[in-house]
């Protein structure tokens, strides 16, 4: 079945908070492109190229890589995936979202042209929903206690609280949502590269006495020796997520055993077989992993929520609502109802276009931050 046609629409989300902020960077807004692959008999598959220029990829860099693989994958058999995408990265070095885009739309044209869901492409699934965690933006503690409360009324069980990288401060809010939403909230933190290695483990063993679950990235991604040192001496499970960024990535820190578990995202991974494969490499060198933050549009988390249904082994819950926090979302059809997302019905991945969706271009700087 012939690849007749690919599209790129922009995609630009507004933040319902326009101060959310992470600590490498703020923007009212979530930036990506739409890749729909049209096949011969008029199907359409769809993949969402996520804009993160903390990783590389800006919404200029990936518009101009996915122009230049139209004229490459235009013509293609949209059943052979691996071929295509094996042509792509000979034939043109991209940034991994790119990459994930086409991946995406291939496999999600690939599922809706033989009429089944998504997931039966990766072996079938062995679960309907999983547990959401939500992400609390840098704030003020009270400010990030009131957000907590907010989010544990509506059915969150799950917590993220980012962190900035001053010891103190962090604590404070740390402190300050375990106080507000008791017991029966679990709390993970991610300070996003931004501790040193001494305080990393100063900080990482003061919050140890409010039950935090997992930290996440909490020094520098290229620094592994800091990151075992950091794993070694806190009594919290340490996750990778920056230091994560690819396939290559991923088994370099299950074999030098860095951390406890990893984050998994398939646009920093380069789409959906290598998310699997990363997982694999989990499961054999005995790392747990989970399914990280998809911050864009529902397409993206559905896409994500197909993986996570055919893997066994998600050891914690996942990172798949953000979506509830953005508007303007052209897709419909994947929503969170408390505190679990469920596997979105129908072929493909499960969700479709909104008809009065609203994919426009945007007036605003192509550098803009995107928070992971």
């Amino acid at each position: 079945m012939r690849i007749e046609r690919v599209e790129l629409t922009p995609c630009v989300l507004r933040k319902d908070d326009p101060n959310w902020r992470f600590a490498l960077g703020a923007s009212p807004v979530t930036e990506g492109l739409i890749v729909t692959l049209i096949n011969e008999e008029g199907v359409r598959g769809y993949g969402y190229a996520s804009a993160t220029p903390h990783m590389g990829a800006t919404r200029a860099l990936l518009k101009m890589s996915l122009e230049r693989f139209i004229p490459l994958i235009e013509g293609h058999d949209s059943f052979v995936i691996e071929d295509t995408l094996v042509m792509l990265d000979r034939e043109l070095p991209a940034p991994n979202q790119a990459r994930a885009a086409i991946d995406c739309a291939l496999h999600d044209l690939h599922a809706r042209a033989l009429n089944k869901p998504l997931y039966e492409l990766f072996g079938g699934k062995v679960r309907d929903y999983v547990p959401i965690l939500r992400i609390l933006s840098i704030k003020t503690p009270t400010e990030m206690a009131a957000k907590a409360r907010q989010l544990s009324d509506a059915g969150y069980r799950y917590l993220k609280i980012k962190l900035e990288g001053d010891v103190e401060d962090d604590v404070d809010r740390v402190r300050a949502i375990r106080r507000e939403v008791g017991d029966g909230v679990r709390l993970t933190v991610d300070a996003n590269q931004s501790y040193t290695v001494d305080d990393a483990i100063d900080a990482l063993n003061q919050m140890a006495k409010f039950d935090i679950d997992l930290a996440e990235q909490p020094i520098a991604a290229a620094d592994h020796a800091g990151l075992r040192r950091v794993t070694d001496n806190v009594p919290v499970t340490v996750e990778a997520d920056e230091s994560a960024s690819s396939v290559a990535r991923v088994f370099e820190l299950v074999r030098e055993r860095c951390v406890d578990a990893v984050s998994l995202k398939i646009p920093k991974l380069g789409g959906l077989i290598n998310t699997l494969a990363a997982a694999r490499i989990c499961e054999a060198g005995g790392v747990e992993y989970r399914m990280g933050a998809a911050v864009g549009s529902r397409l993206l988390s559905a896409q994500a929520m197909h993986v996570a249904a055919a893997l066994p082994d998600i050891a914690y819950a996942c990172e798949l609502g953000e979506f509830s926090r953005l508007l303007d979302d052209p897709f419909e059809g994947i929503e969170v109802e408390n505190g679990r997302l469920k596997l979105p019905e129908g072929i493909g991945s499960g969700v479709s276009l909104r008809e009065d969706g609203n994919v426009e271009e945007p007036a605003i700087r192509e550098d803009t931050p995107a928070e992971p």
